[in-house]
């Protein structure tokens, strides 16, 4: 599995895609920066809703989309993924190592500039620790998410982006039934309860924001294991 790994990593992490992908996280680091020279601004309230609004609602679902759905999605589509099928180990060796490949790229492309974003609002540690344990937690939700959306369907980034923005950005937010579906729900719970900001936010238990984004990546590397053991990809 060390292989795989390896090889979907060196597919992913290509110069033009990481240095694109960290010119996105640098958006919130600009805007970290002027809510610290605000005179007006309340550093932890603002810095909380600014990693919630931008950091957990764009930043992380869409770069998390980029790699995820392109680690599988892209060998599927050019048709090399079936000299990867026919390696002999188990299918959810394969589907673990994309998607470990994957986090491996975003985790730090998101958690970085986020931290330092919070950092620089001037909200203190306990906004920086939240921010960087609510954005880790919403990749590996993500990443098992459009890991599994790249395999399943053919240009997955609209797909995925109709996610984000439709189901994640309304219909989710339109009711308690639906949130407790939504990764981003959950992860802005962890973020509040941790950096102690706007109690609005507090949507979920603690345990509860944690667990639900890290059981829907597994649960859909599964789902992606079982892909790869259905699909004909000759």
């Amino acid at each position: 599995m060390s292989t795989l790994y390896r090889l979907f990593l060196s597919n992913l992490a290509s110069r033009g895609r990481v240095v694109g992908l960290l010119a996105l996280g640098m958006l919130a680091v600009v805007v970290g920066w002027a809510i610290g020279m605000s005179d007006t601004a309340d550093p932890l309230d603002d810095g909380t809703t600014m990693v919630a609004n931008l950091g957990l609602a764009l930043i992380a679902p869409v770069v998390t989309l980029v790699l995820s759905s392109a680690v599988l999605g892209d060998p599927n589509e050019d048709g090399t993924l079936v000299y990867l099928w026919l390696r002999p180990v188990a299918r959810w060796q394969l589907a673990t190592a994309a998607t470990a490949a994957a986090l491996t790229v975003a985790l730090p492309i998101v958690v970085v500039p986020l931290a330092i974003a919070a950092a620089l609002t001037g909200g203190g540690g306990e906004l920086v620790t939240g921010t960087m344990a609510a954005c880790a937690i919403a990749v590996v939700g993500y990443g098992g998410l459009f890991t599994w959306l790249g395999l399943r369907i053919k240009r997955a980034m609209p797909w995925g982006l109709a996610y984000i923005l439709v189901w994640e950005g309304f219909i989710a937010r339109a009711g308690d039934g639906t949130e407790a579906l939504s990764i981003r729900s959950h992860t802005v719970s962890v973020l509040s309860r941790l950096a102690d900001g706007p109690r609005s936010m507090w949507e979920s238990t603690m345990s509860t924001g944690v667990l639900v984004p890290v059981l829907a990546g597994l649960v859909a590397i599964y789902f992606t294991s079982r892909r790869l053991q259905l699909q004909d990809v000759a």
